[in-house]
Parts: C-alpha cells; sequence; structure tokens
C-alpha cells in the first residue's frame, strides 16, 4: 500500500512562480519562491535525479 508523504506544486502567478510543498503527515505547507531560471531547468534536473536513484516511471496526477 502506498502512503503519500507530500505533494508538491509548482505555480505562476502573476509572473512569478513558487513552489508549494505540502507535508500530508503533519498536515504543514511550505511557500518558497522559485527563480524562472531553475523553473527552465527542472525537466532536466528531474531526469537526472531519476537516472541517479533508479526511479520508477512518472506518474500521472490522480
Amino acid at each position: 500500500m502506498e502512503t503519500l508523504l507530500y505533494a508538491a506544486e509548482l505555480v505562476q502567478e502573476d509572473g512569478t512562480y513558487k513552489l508549494v510543498v505540502q507535508d500530508l503527515v503533519r498536515g504543514t505547507v511550505q511557500v518558497t519562491p522559485v527563480p524562472k531560471s531553475a523553473v527552465d531547468r527542472l525537466p532536466a534536473f528531474l531526469s537526472v535525479l531519476s537516472s541517479k536513484l533508479g526511479s520508477a516511471p512518472a506518474r500521472g496526477r490522480w
């Protein structure tokens, strides 16, 4: 059985980006601004992370 521990969203609002991470165990939310340059590099970062961790294929939203 899977237990979802964290949920993350990258949100764009008025030309700025913010990362919203919800800790589902503790019931807390953290929000931090993210520069556009980091947003642009996110697909490459996730690809490298997946290859290094040998993770399972990505899942869609449910």
